[in-house]
């Protein structure tokens, strides 16, 4: 039993992208990337549409000897005030599953709480580092599920807050000091133990709903973001609304780099609606295949650039 974690970071979400299986481990800020020589990922076949997120991975030891792993899959943080309208994350949490060689498993569940490390309290607090206060909470008597809340919506959030601001501990009040509302985030890391038999193949699924982000205004920086091209631009400008209402996604590729090599064959697949346009940057060949899904296959793939996504719903006739 080694003392790595291997880290399955998937998530479709507001403003983060989710990511590729990597090696890593479990400090007390949360989960630490490092490199796993031993297994290789020899496939991965990812879905993304705005119902669900599924990928199918296929994992090599190349070792002559079992390796068992603890193998995480963390969710982003989510803000523990958001508007009405803000994406179902309580949905995300339920339909989370997970399958090891086609049996389905119940993950442990671990929650994280973080505050941001402002110099001033004129500091944007979402640009600011996250700084993990979870034991600090623990200490004052905080529940996982109070933890939880930001996701799955259990509790009052004026409650929870003022349970935080009358923690004496100093770490958590020198955070609070500079916070003028207090504004904390939590994080969901699932994690479970897989054993990847010598020399063999081992087949790891997970799927979930997406938490799905956007705006009512696509603006130019947004557009180059995900490659909004000439025709686009046209068909949107002859729609009569050149920057229209959108809804995003996002993906993390880049940490499927982490493995003992490339990825042998890495299949995508994204599927709109059929009354929508979809936007993003790939710098490899994406076929549509459908009205409703695109496609692209890549050999010996090395992760360099991470999915962003937006779908434009077209007019109705």
């Amino acid at each position: 039993m080694t003392n790595k974690w291997i880290i399955l970071f998937g998530l479709l979400s507001i403003q983060q992208a989710v990511a590729n299986d990597s090696a890593g481990y479990v400090a007390t800020g949360g989960a630490q990337y490092v490199k796993n020589p031993n297994i290789a990922m020899q496939t991965e076949d990812l879905l993304i549409s705005q119902k669900q997120v599924r990928v199918d991975y296929q994992f090599k030891n190349l070792t002559n000897h079992p390796i068992t792993e603890n193998i995480l899959f963390p969710l982003p943080l989510v803000e523990s005030w958001h508007d009405s309208d803000y994406a179902d994350t309580a949905d995300l949490v339920k339909s989370f599953k997970v399958w090891s060689n086609g049996k389905q498993i119940s993950p442990q569940v671990h929650v994280r709480a973080f505050l941001p490390q402002l110099k001033s309290v004129n500091d944007v607090r979402e640009n600011a580092p996250m700084i993990d206060v979870t034991a600090e909470l623990k200490v004052c008597g905080w529940s996982d599920d109070e933890i939880m809340s930001p996701w799955t919506e259990k509790y009052d959030v004026s409650e929870l807050n003022r349970k935080m601001l009358h923690c004496q501990q100093p770490k958590l009040q020198k955070l609070l000091k500079l916070n003028e509302d207090v504004w904390w985030q939590s994080q969901i890391i699932y994690s479970w133990q897989q054993t990847f038999l010598p020399n063999q193949v081992t087949r790891v699924r997970h799927q979930y709903t997406p938490l799905l982000g956007g705006s009512v205004y696509l603006d130019p920086e947004k557009a180059k973001s995900v490659c909004v091209d000439d025709n686009l631009k046209k068909v949107l400008r002859k729609m009569g609304n050149p920057t229209p209402n959108y809804l995003e996604m996002g993906y993390i590729l880049k940490t499927g780099a982490n493995w003992a090599k490339p990825i042998e064959r890495f299949n995508l697949t994204i599927e709109k609606q059929p009354n929508q346009f979809v936007s993003l940057c790939w710098k490899g060949q994406l076929k549509k295949v459908s009205a409703t899904q695109f496609k692209a296959t890549e050999q010996n793939f090395v992760p360099k650039q991470d999915i962003q996504l937006i779908f434009i719903d077209k007019p109705s006739p």
